[in-house]
């Protein structure tokens, strides 16, 4: 079977491409914000690298993490959480459109999680891309298998919800709507409904709702080319 992330990753390109996903405001004001608008990990998405180097430059007191992400690599993620959760500063999660995948780990690793009235927040078993004999691939499942258990229990301790339960909606994939996310527990409050536009390809995963199928055309306008100057300054480089 075809990797689902390699997937994900691909059908994003054009999404990823088309303008900055990610970029770091006012970082030494009273608050930052961080917009992480974009894949995790993968030649496309924003890597963990970038992510803890920029995240660690930050001194306001108060971070405003935005987040509308189909999710990506596990292992960028769970890095990208724990820089998170080691920062001094307050964090903010706002999911303003979509939390996917590895995107709920690092929402979920802030101090406080808002979701926008319309946003969607989707778990299920952990997602890597792995090359190598196998044995190194056994590894890797194996290593996989930790991750979702460290992953489910920090949507237990979320939540409060039991260990069955949890496994049991990572195991279906589950699509929780901003009102289903608070009544389970993870996130803390719904906000006012974000003007986000839903550009991602979400045909890697098999149970995407139909209101985030729906694509509309990518806009070239909703961020600078940040982050296409910063791809291929890396290739520039090689």
């Amino acid at each position: 079977m075809r990797n689902q992330l390699i997937k994900l990753f691909n059908d994003n390109r054009q999404s990823s491409a088309a303008g900055s996903g990610y970029r770091v405001a006012n970082s030494a004001g009273e608050e930052a914000t961080v917009y992480l608008y974009d894949a995790i990990g993968g030649w496309w998405g924003i890597t963990a690298a970038d992510f803890v180097k920029d995240l660690a430059a930050i001194t306001a007191p108060t971070i405003r993490l935005h987040i509308n992400s189909p999710g990506g690599d596990v292992f960028d993620a769970r890095a990208m959480a724990t820089a998170i959760r080691n920062h001094p500063s307050k964090v903010v999660a706002q999911i303003d459109g979509l939390a996917a995948s590895a995107a709920t780990y690092v929402a979920l690793s802030a101090d406080e999680v808002e979701i926008a009235d319309g946003g969607f927040f989707m778990i299920h078993r952990a997602w890597t891309l792995a090359m190598g004999n196998a044995g190194e691939l056994r590894d890797t499942a194996n290593l996989l298998d930790k991750i979702d258990a460290s992953i489910s229990a920090d949507y237990q301790r979320k939540t409060g919800e039991s260990a069955e339960q949890i496994d049991a909606w990572m195991g279906a994939e589950t699509w929780f709507t901003a009102q289903e996310a608070l009544d389970h527990g993870f996130v803390d409050r719904i906000g006012a409904s974000a003007n986000v536009e839903n550009h991602w390809n979400l045909s890697a995963y098999a149970k995407a709702p139909k209101a985030l199928t729906e694509r509309q055309p990518v806009s070239e306008s909703v961020f600078d080319h940040a982050a296409m100057e910063r791809r291929l300054g890396m290739l520039e480089r090689c």
